[in-house]
């Protein structure tokens, strides 16, 4: 088993997390001090997979130390089982070696996807609602009455008209 600890910049320490995970059966415990569930580069999280082998379990103290959304926790997830290897979660019961824990994974995947596709109905409709008002969308020059991308586009053409060769 394959720890991986993270800790934002307002906690305190790791060490809760860290104990726990041994105390788990945790041979070897990766860390991320100071960096935001959202952060892109997490150098703990990549050497934790990295040392991973087939048939080994990433476990994590609480499930939100891995993913920065729930969208982002099941890519995770689904990307872990699909190379073979398992999750556990410490905190919440999770394990994917059970059907259990497999089962409430498949679950927040479909809540995920609901939430996901509610999101873009949402986002469809306030953009047709805008456009049914006469709202202009997207980036707009309005003293130029162009979008900005028009605007530049034709700069740019004048520079090269005007540009000595």
């Amino acid at each position: 088993m394959i720890g991986y600890a993270r800790i934002s910049d307002g906690e305190v320490t790791l060490r809760s997390q860290v104990d726990a995970l041994r105390a788990a059966g945790c041979v070897r415990v990766f860390r991320d001090q100071g960096v935001p569930a959202f952060a892109v580069e997490r150098p703990g999280l990549n050497r934790a997979l990295k040392a991973l082998r087939p048939g080994d379990v990433l476990v994590v103290w609480r499930l939100d130390r891995v993913g920065s959304s729930l969208g982002h926790l099941i890519d995770t997830v689904r990307d872990l089982r699909g190379a073979g290897f398992e999750f556990r979660s410490l905190t919440d019961g999770i394990d994917t070696k059970s059907a259990t824990g497999r089962y409430f994974l498949e679950t927040m995947n479909a809540i995920s996807d609901f939430e996901r596709r509610v999101v873009a109905e949402r986002t469809r409709a306030g953009l047709e609602a805008a456009r049914g008002e006469g709202k202009r969308l997207g980036r707009y020059a309005a003293a130029c009455g162009v979008s900005a991308p028009t605007l530049y586009r034709e700069l740019a053409k004048h520079r090269a008209e005007t540009t000595p060769s």
